[in-house]
C-alpha cells in the first residue's frame, strides 16, 4: 500500500500567511524575499502590524499556492530566519 500526504487543501489556491517576529526593519524585506522566492508570482501585498508595546511586527500576505512541497519549503525557510519567531 503506497503512502500519500494528507493534505485538506486542493492546488492551486491562495493561502493567507501570517508571519510574526521582532520590529526590525530588515524583518519586510527578508519575508518578502523568502515568499517571492517560493511564490514567484507574489504581488508584495503585506499587510503589517506593529504589536501594541512596539517590539512585535506581524506580517499578512496571501499567495497563490501550487502544491503541498511548495509550502513545506516556504515554511521551512521562514522559520529558519533568525528574525523570524512564529509563522502560521
Amino acid at each position: 500500500m503506497a503512502e500519500t500526504a494528507e493534505t485538506l487543501l486542493e492546488f492551486p489556491c491562495a493561502f493567507p500567511l501570517k508571519i510574526m517576529g521582532r520590529a526590525d526593519d530588515a524583518l519586510a524585506g527578508a519575508v518578502l524575499g523568502i515568499v517571492r522566492r517560493h511564490a514567484p508570482d507574489f504581488d508584495g501585498a503585506m499587510e503589517t502590524r506593529v504589536s501594541s508595546g512596539g517590539r512585535y511586527l506581524s506580517l499578512s500576505c496571501t499567495i497563490h499556492a501550487v502544491s503541498r512541497a511548495q509550502l513545506d519549503a516556504l515554511y521551512g525557510e521562514l522559520c529558519a530566519h533568525p528574525a523570524v519567531k512564529v509563522v502560521l
